[in-house]
């Protein structure tokens, strides 16, 4: 059935997620003026989901782009589709043809290799998960669980540092030093390489708390951004880091990802020692 280029369809066909071919389809019809509308269909991987797509393209006429390796789904698409009068492109398949004859190798026809899920990619949403349930002291009694542990008074980057360095992969708690209260047994008890001593310069870290209380519409008239009082917090926090011998950093200035290389590496560093 005719169709004029303001009712144009194109549909994504795709064994993955679909993200390759999209972002193809939009810098391809970025060069055309006329309207269009996107459709999606991921995980394609059997003959009648690949039936359905036709079906419906069919009904509009669409233009059908896809990403699909297994071959007799690729051939199911291709004929049905000439038989309906639609136009498919297959965006992958020359081109994993072309390195296949270069390389001398058969491709493996595996669905969503490029988006597959590694045991990296779990090990990464296991670790931020675990920083999230050891956030700000939470869950102690499995802290000892942890890859690293981040100490020190508050607004030191705690918790920022502890989301990064969980998205690298390495199970990160936190747990805060607070004025007139006493370290948690379960922090103290740790092994020390495995614990780092957060600190920053006190002009910086009495500006953060000082904005942290505004943010919250809180009464500025209170130990937490006395300067005095903050100067003993943080020389209180130093001299427990080294009465425990956590490596202390110095987070001031630095951006989170320069301080995780700094803790990443000192942990690396022990690691390590332990195989040796």
């Amino acid at each position: 059935m005719a169709k004029n280029s303001s009712d144009m369809w194109v549909f994504v066909v795709s064994d993955g997620t679909g993200d390759t071919v999209i972002a193809a389809v939009r810098a391809a019809m970025i060069q055309f003026r006329e309207e269009w509308k996107l459709r999606v269909f991921r995980e394609a991987r059997t003959v009648s989901e690949v039936r359905r797509v036709l079906d419906e393209a069919e009904k509009v006429n669409a233009l059908i782009v896809f990403s699909l390796v297994e071959g007799e789904i690729v051939e199911f698409l291709l004929h049905d589709a000439e038989h309906r009068g639609l136009t498919v492109v297959d965006l992958l398949g020359p081109l994993i043809m072309k390195v296949a004859q270069r390389l001398h190798v058969e491709p493996r026809h595996q669905p969503g290799l490029l988006h597959g899920f590694s045991d990296d990619y779990f090990d990464r949403v296991e670790a931020v998960e675990f920083a999230v349930r050891h956030d700000d002291g939470a869950n102690l009694a499995t802290l000892h669980e942890a890859d690293i542990v981040l100490t020190g008074v508050s607004r030191t980057s705690k918790t920022p540092l502890s989301i990064y360095l969980a998205q690298r992969g390495y199970k990160t708690g936190n747990v805060p030093l607070v004025p007139g209260m006493d370290a948690p047994k379960e922090l103290l008890e740790l092994n020390p390489r495995r614990v780092f001593g957060l600190t920053v310069d006190p002009g910086t870290l009495l500006s953060v708390r000082t904005a942290r209380l505004r943010s919250i519409k809180a009464s500025s008239s209170t130990t937490y951004t006395d300067p005095d009082e903050v100067m003993l917090e943080l020389a209180r926090a130093r001299k427990l880091c080294r009465t425990k011998g956590w490596l202390i950093i110095d987070v001031s200035g630095r951006a989170v990802e320069e301080n995780a290389s700094r803790l990443i590496e000192a942990y690396e560093l022990f690691i390590e020692g332990q195989s040796e």
